[in-house]
């Protein structure tokens, strides 16, 4: 801009060169208040969002009193009383569709048994299947209130193998079978159920719980009580 002044011109340059300190000066202000708004804007982030995460906080904690007297509470102290008697505390099994099986493959592990949930599954299936008189009288189709078909009873089967079909008392009794071990069941409000009670081994011991999870029931395993004083020898 200056250049474009002629040089004999003082008075035109020297208001020029006000001009454009002017211009800068206007320049300079505006960035300043132009970073004084982003560091205000900054802080109100903050603050809203350490205001969303109180609010958060304060949910969970409100949350978890209310857990505190709820029916997962009490069935969680019940059982952990049941099962310290016994010297044992649950080990938890993924809520995954296939708990029962994943807690019987858990408790036989421990026997140094490498039956996965998969064989599991395909095992109790084909046994429903070769002995489909002692299953299918108490399988009713849910919209009907009928026996299952032989078709339905072979679906359900299906399933057992090529699904995460949630396993019950007639999967365990078949499993009592062909495991030829008793399987026992603690509930923190019944007593416990044993299936396969005319074989003599050592049973296999599962943990039912009807409020562990939002879906409902599920199954766990167990493991022996961590004695506290022994750790403190270790």
């Amino acid at each position: 801009m200056k250049n474009a002044v002629p040089k004999n011109d003082k008075k035109r340059r020297k208001q020029l060169v006000e001009d454009v300190a002017k211009l800068e000066r206007e320049m300079e202000q505006r960035h300043r208040e132009e970073l004084e708004q982003l560091k205000l804007a900054f802080v109100d982030s903050k603050e809203k969002k350490a205001a969303l995460e109180k609010e958060r906080e304060e949910r969970i904690a409100e949350a978890e009193i209310e857990n505190l007297a709820g029916a997962r509470h009490v069935e969680s102290e019940k059982l952990a009383q049941i099962l310290a008697a016994r010297e044992l505390e649950i080990k938890h099994i993924p809520s995954d569709g296939h708990c029962m099986y994943g807690a019987l493959e858990d408790q036989l592990r421990e026997q140094d048994c490498a039956l996965t949930v998969a064989a599991l599954r395909k095992r109790t299936a084909e046994y429903m299947q070769s002995h489909s008189e002692d299953f299918l009288p108490f399988l009713t189709n849910p919209n009907t209130g009928n026996v299952y078909t032989p078709e339905e009873f072979g679906k359900y089967c299906d399933d057992i193998v090529n699904t995460a079909a949630w396993g019950g008392q007639l999967e365990l009794r078949a499993l009592s079978h062909i495991l030829q071990t008793p399987i026992e069941v603690l509930q923190a409000d019944a007593p416990p159920i044993v299936v396969g009670e005319e074989y003599s081994r050592n049973p296999l011991v599962l943990v039912y719980m009807r409020h562990a999870y939002g879906l409902g029931e599920h199954y766990n395993s167990v493991t022996r009580l961590v004695n506290s004083a022994t750790e403190n020898c270790n």
